[in-house]
């Protein structure tokens, strides 16, 4: 069987730490992998944020929505660890990109690399939308380190 592999990127922009909280672990007591992707998304809002971006702005309706996601795992993340997750814009096109993630604890050790495909969506009219000029701009420039 053919598994998911998430190629990772040169460089980074942004590292952003999560703590795993207690609901976050799963029957077998550690994170687990619904868990995994909200944290993902924690993260992906504040990578925007520090882009100058949104996921939705409420003015406009303009954002973006998630098209796909791979996550591969590659250990566990326990009750009081703290994620350092590192995160990248690749794939910049016409009408999205591919953000990066590689997630570590506190001591370094690799839990999770992960891929989501974001399409720029306008949620007024439920349509995907071209990226603009500033948008390109801000996440070429990631993808320029």
């Amino acid at each position: 069987m053919a598994r998911v592999k998430v190629a990772l990127p040169t460089a980074y922009s942004l590292t952003v730490q999560i703590p795993v909280r207690i609901t976050d672990l799963n029957y077998g007591n550690h994170l687990g992998n619904d868990a995994l992707l909200s944290i993902l998304h924690e993260a992906r809002v504040q990578f925007l944020q520090h882009l100058g971006l949104r996921e939705v702005d409420p003015a406009t309706g303009q954002g973006v929505i998630m098209a796909d996601v791979a996550i591969e795992y590659k250990g566990e993340g326990f009750y009081g660890d703290v994620l350092h997750i590192q995160l990248a814009a690749t794939e910049v096109s016409k009408y999205g990109f591919d953000v990066v993630y590689w997630v570590k604890n506190q001591d370094g050790r690799e839990i999770a690399r992960a891929k989501t495909g974001m399409l720029l969506f306008d949620y007024t009219t439920r349509k995907l939308r071209p990226m603009d000029a500033t948008m390109a701009q801000r996440l070429g420039s990631e993808t320029q380190h």
